[in-house]
């Protein structure tokens, strides 16, 4: 590692202000800091809170996506074998694509028992789509950095790896491209990179891919990484249910069979849906992760929390029979979908969310409200995490801007003087 060291150290001169590479010391620098600390210390008195950076901050965030990334990835191969399994009992015909010609090369099966043979076939899906997620977004990143004339910084590992996870598994890697190139110019750059975003980029990202390619990202058809094998998620079971929509996913029907869906399962994640966001045990792991170190607000969560279960609660009471989603308790509205992973690791994004105190309870009890709303009220579109979150994080400025006004009115009142 010393000579890593005195190999960046002897190159430095090349890449500092006046050297012929000056334009690219941001690709210098962010090479540099990935692998060491930075080189430079206060010379005078300084006052330290305490010893968290960017750089911790971010690492952080990414470690506690851990857990929610292997899981995706095992889950993703998990479905797709359990429909192989039913397609060739049935005796049904489905193309294989390289992902499967892959994994076929590697030696693995599509026996769904078998640890491996889902983890690795979901590796082939998700691996692919982060490569270009990261590649894409990275040098986009690196660009804008390089005609500002300031560092690369870590925010894009957290955005880069968010966003492949909000999506499903057979989407086309060129749309991953787009996606991630929209959210990062449009949510992010335009005004001027790195905690100047008002809204969270990942977010950005899939809406602009919902909206312009929805077919490639909504529907019964994109959730299995299988050709020729459709299956709705549980939102979408409910939300086209005739009758009860609980009782609707203990017999969801897919082309090729039917596989009930459970409280449990759903809390547990092996069901239908986006890479990374089906598990909300896993999601609770994240969860904890953030919250012990100090970088996710505990008070968002909570008040998304609260949000949800206050509406959900009440479009049950007020359930005029138009459609099955007033009926769904908030338990399974916590469980199903995305709203889990939206309200760990998108809600209580620092730099897009509620600042002040006061305002984190206001934000996050707006993003539960509408999202219940939006499930509920607008079954076309049955998640409404996305939307919500948004929604919350344009309004999360003037949240702040009352609650401060706020404060300054009941200070103003305590000590006037006559």
């Amino acid at each position: 590692m010393q000579a890593l060291r005195d190999a960046l150290d002897r190159v430095h001169p090349y890449f500092a202000k006046g050297g012929i590479l000056e334009k690219a010391y941001p690709v210098y620098e962010a090479l540099d800091t990935f692998l060491y600390t930075p080189g430079e210390t206060a010379k005078k008195v300084t006052h330290v809170r305490d010893s968290i950076d960017l750089k911790r901050m971010m690492s952080m965030v990414v470690l506690s996506l851990i857990p929610v990334t292997l899981f995706g990835m095992w889950n993703v191969g998990y479905q797709a074998n359990q429909a192989i399994t039913k397609m060739e009992a049935a005796e049904v015909p489905y193309e294989f694509d390289w992902h499967h010609t892959v994994h076929t090369a590697l030696g693995f099966g599509h026996d769904p028992a078998n640890f491996l043979d889902n983890f690795v076939y979901g590796a082939i899906f998700f691996i692919p789509m982060y490569a270009v997620c990261m590649f894409v977004g990275g040098h986009i990143e690196l660009v804008f950095s390089v005609l500002r004339g300031h560092e690369i910084n870590e925010g894009f590992l957290v955005t880069g790896l968010l966003f492949p996870l909000t999506l499903p598994a057979s989407i086309p890697l060129w749309q991953v491209a787009v996606g991630i190139a929209f959210g990062v110019i449009v949510a992010k750059e335009v005004f001027g990179g790195t905690g100047r975003n008002f809204l969270n980029v990942a977010l950005t990202a899939r809406a602009f891919l919902y909206f312009a390619h929805a077919g490639q990202i909504s529907g019964d058809k994109v959730w299995t990484a299988v050709d020729g094998f459709s299956g709705a998620t549980a939102l979408g079971q409910m939300a086209t249910a005739k009758g009860n929509a609980v009782e609707s996913l203990a017999a969801v029907q897919y082309s090729w069979g039917a596989e009930p869906i459970t409280l449990m399962s759903a809390f547990l994640g092996t069901i239908q849906g986006c890479v990374g966001e089906t598990s909300a045990l896993l999601c609770l792991v994240g969860a904890a992760i953030l919250i012990a170190c100090g970088i996710g607000s505990w008070k968002i969560m909570a008040a998304v929390v609260v949000g949800v279960i206050a509406t959900a609660s009440a479009m049950n009471a007020l359930d005029f029979g138009t459609n099955a989603m007033f009926s769904v308790p908030f338990y399974w509205h916590l469980c199903i979908g995305g709203l889990a992973f939206g309200l760990v690791f998108m809600a209580t994004d620092p730099v897009s969310a509620s600042m002040t105190e006061t305002g984190k309870w206001i934000y996050g009890f707006l993003i539960g409200f509408m999202t219940i709303l939006i499930r509920v009220v607008n079954p076309a579109y049955p998640e409404g995490i996305m939307l919500a979150i948004l929604f919350g994080n344009v309004f999360a400025p003037l949240i702040d801007y009352f609650v401060v006004e706020a404060n300054v009115r009941r200070r103003a009142a305590r000590y006037v003087t006559t």
